[in-house]
């Protein structure tokens, strides 16, 4: 809370208590953020603390960020070229993964 970095934390404790805000530590290794892209964002070692507040729950993470990147294309556009080229599997994923596009992967299996 910003203007009361002076205060000891036991003082502080006693005014969020009064303002209706209470803080609980989580035990936490690790949290894992999966965005709907399909990449994730890696908190480790994580800090967690739940903050309620007004009878909303919010979560504050510190930690080290890593991001990883998710798999470009899913499972459905994998099965969506086996369905229209007659290719298996591994043969549509990996040219998809080459063209980079579920069109051009379609129209270098079909020919």
């Amino acid at each position: 809370m910003l203007g009361l970095g002076g205060l000891n934390p036991k003082k502080m404790e006693a005014i969020m208590k009064q303002m209706g805000i209470s803080q609980q530590e989580i035990q936490a290794d690790k949290v894992i953020i999966e965005k709907t892209d399909g990449s994730k964002i890696i908190i480790e070692p994580a800090q967690v603390t739940k903050i309620q507040m007004q009878g909303a729950d919010s979560f504050q993470i510190a930690g080290d960020i890593k991001e990883e990147a998710g798999e470009k294309f899913s499972e459905e556009d994998i099965k969506l070229i086996m369905e229209k080229t007659g290719a298996n599997k591994e043969k549509a994923k990996k040219t998809l993964e080459k063209t980079q596009d579920i069109a051009e992967a379609i129209v270098e299996l079909s020919d």
